[in-house]
């Protein structure tokens, strides 16, 4: 099980909806979350896109040379950018990183914020240029030189000089839930993702997916998106995640859930969905709340409990044939030391971290100035 964090760099608090126990995301704040992320032993981190975040690609660079492994979900962005240039970007992040990115395939599901980029393109037509901009991208990674001529992309000798690390490039990962969007993951990509749906949704979702990579002569991994709330009791999780939104006002969710409803995007219609911009009832399915996605986009939903309700329910999802979780938690620092203390120990995770040095402090004070604590103390 591969378990990745996430970089808020569209902003980070203690609360949802409000400046209250908000929290700037400054390059400091970004070098401590990276520093967690590196020495706790995630897999590495998403880093999101759009007009609404921090560039992902000069974030992440930025933070290459003070981690070691983690590596970095960086996205590319069909219609936005070319794939030759993203093929340039990704070759350079993954050589100057040692082979330490993974990419991220986001079409797109917002048509004012994509006219804003210049995209005005249908929803289905978007899948369409995704389609062959993948086609472009993955044989120019690869080393070959691209003649394309499709719909909407036109290359002609499209190569890189300089190669990526990892071959033939580093792992694709995509989500998108409309007919269009599976058509091309089960062309296209290593990783099919989904967001926090209950487990009868998202194991439709991967029988189709696998379904139609099959019919490819193709076979994906499968991944989820959640947040997490994770506490030493049932209770004082359930308590953290009412906490979570104690300062949102019936006009606040609604202002929100106009501005997400402009979306084409069917996963976005799929997570409202689940609560209909009401706190009434958002317990969707055994420890899976909504709560999230009453004011935020994508993502909008997570797991609530003790630790081993937690990692029940994501074995869960595993059984599915899950075998990636893509986790955050308000603020993201904290929670990232909270769900590697809490979860890690109780689930399947490949952490491989370097031995600890013979000059580290004890793992806890010391007690009474003299006694090192031990599981019997």
């Amino acid at each position: 099980m591969d378990i990745l964090w996430f970089f808020p760099t569209h902003g980070d608090g203690r609360y949802l909806g409000t400046p209250i126990g908000g929290r700037a995301v400054t390059p400091d704040y970004l070098k401590q979350l990276a520093g967690a992320i590196d020495s706790l032993g995630y897999a590495g981190a998403l880093l999101p896109t759009g007009r609404s975040c921090e560039d992902a690609w000069i974030t992440a660079a930025s933070l290459i040379h003070v981690t070691q492994r983690m590596k970095f979900l960086v996205a590319i962005r069909p219609g936005i950018s070319s794939p030759g240039m993203a093929a340039r970007m990704a070759a350079t992040f993954d050589r100057l990183s040692q082979g330490r990115l993974l990419v991220n395939v986001v079409t797109g599901g917002d048509p004012v914020e994509l006219a804003g980029d210049g995209l005005h393109l249908s929803h289905d037509d978007r899948y369409v240029l995704t389609d062959e901009f993948l086609s472009i991208w993955r044989e120019v990674m690869a080393g070959e030189v691209v003649d394309y001529e499709g719909e909407y992309l036109n290359v002609k000798g499209s190569k890189l000089l300089f190669p990526p690390v990892q071959t033939p490039y580093p792992p694709l990962y995509f989500g998108g839930s409309s007919p269009a969007a599976k058509q091309v993951a089960a062309k296209h990509v290593d990783l099919y993702l989904t967001w926090g749906e209950p487990p009868a949704q998202v194991a439709e979702k991967i029988a189709e997916v696998r379904r139609l990579a099959a019919e490819q002569g193709r076979t994906l991994r499968f991944g989820i998106r959640l947040h997490v709330i994770v506490r030493e009791t049932e209770q004082e999780a359930w308590d953290a995640a009412h906490q979570l939104i104690q300062h949102l006002d019936e006009e606040t969710i609604a202002a929100a859930q106009r501005a997400l409803s402009r979306a084409d995007s069917e996963g976005q219609r799929r997570m409202v969905q689940l609560h209909s911009g009401s706190k009434a009832s958002l317990e969707i399915s055994p420890n899976l709340w909504a709560g999230v996605g009453l004011v935020r986009g994508g993502a909008g939903t997570a797991l609530v409990g003790d630790p081993d309700t937690v990692a029940d329910r994501m074995l869960e999802y595993a059984d599915l044939g899950i075998d990636t979780f893509i986790l955050s938690g308000y603020p993201h620092l904290e929670e990232a030391y909270r769900v590697a203390e809490l979860l890690f120990p109780k689930l399947p995770v490949g952490i491989t971290l370097p031995p600890p040095s013979r000059m580290m402090s004890p793992v806890g004070e010391v007690i009474a100035n003299e006694k090192i604590p031990t599981s019997a103390s």
